[in-house]
């Protein structure tokens, strides 16, 4: 199934928020405004200038589920990742990525395992998720990796062509 077919909306609430995966290759990535790796936004902004042309978009996802690091309204996010990162690229509704909640975006991201070989829960804020144009999940990238480390980059080359 496309990410594209998944309900989802916007961080301002209108519908179709993965209308933009559709076609491009994508960096899903769970954000929170009030973590120790929040200046992750800085990385994920340069990526998203950098390769938008090529049809590449990132779209954070913000989560409040780890020590409630996200608890901000749709409003105070968006001004939040725009005054303080400059964030161009879309956000989500805010969702939960684990447990009985979890979101059907991240049952389908969730069964692919990273460089380390770790799969199912997302463990913490930032974890990246790299999907082709077609859909399929490519990569998985723990919280920590930085969003322009050399294999994400790498990853984001070959999926592009």
């Amino acid at each position: 199934m496309p990410l594209s077919d998944i309900a989802l909306a916007s961080l301002d609430g209108s519908p179709g928020a993965l209308g933009a995966t559709d076609g491009n290759v994508t960096l899903v990535v769970n954000v929170a405004s009030q973590c120790g790796l929040t200046p992750q936004y800085e990385g994920l902004v340069r990526l998203h200038g950098a390769y938008r042309e090529r049809g590449f978009t990132v779209l954070g996802v913000p989560c409040n589920q780890f020590l409630e690091q996200e608890p901000g309204t749709p409003e105070e996010i968006a001004t939040f990742c725009s005054t303080t990162y400059g964030v161009d690229f879309p956000l989500t509704e805010k969702i939960e990525v684990n447990g009985d909640g979890r979101h059907a975006l991240y049952e389908l991201l969730t069964p692919v395992a990273d460089a380390e070989g770790h799969t199912g829960d997302i463990r913490w804020n930032f974890e990246k998720f790299l999907v082709g144009r077609d859909g399929t999940v490519v990569a998985r990238f723990s919280p920590v990796v930085d969003p322009e480390a050399e294999e994400v980059v790498a990853a984001i080359e070959a999926a592009l062509g």
